[in-house]
């Protein structure tokens, strides 16, 4: 099993990526992917959006950390919203500070954004065939 993700630009310079399905060892690669892609195609910070994420597996949360490290370099942060229920994430020790929301809506709020759905408004980038439109 995998992920599907979606990324929009929100106004100004704030990024979502949307994740959905289990972020396990196979989807850990395709979560580095989005990264990747994330990365390259904005400047700010970054808000994960797990409302739609299943599970996550150790291996997915040490791709979560990797995120976090990548973004550093580029200058910009990693903010989860909505964590899975089990509420628990174990960055490694070399992991910069990742701020957690409770939902999107509360990530949104702290960055003084609308909290309208993430289509509304947004520019799109870039989503995986899987992806519900």
């Amino acid at each position: 099993m995998t992920i599907d993700w979606h990324y929009a630009l929100v106004e100004g310079d704030l990024g979502i990526l949307s994740v959905a399905g289990y972020l396990g060892p196979e989807a850990a690669r395709r979560f580095g992917g989005a990264i990747g892609w994330v990365v390259a195609r904005g400047t700010g910070p970054v808000i994960v959006d797990l409302s739609e994420l299943r599970s996550w597996s150790a291996e997915g949360q040490l791709a979560i950390a990797e995120a976090a490290r990548r973004l550093t370099q580029a200058g910009r942060s990693l903010e989860l919203a909505a964590i899975p229920a089990d509420g628990s994430l174990v960055p490694t020790g070399d992991c910069p500070d990742i701020p957690v929301h409770s939902d999107l809506a509360a990530a949104l709020a702290a960055h003084a954004q609308p909290t309208s759905a993430p289509e509304e408004g947004q520019q799109q980038a870039w989503r995986t065939d899987g992806w519900r439109s």
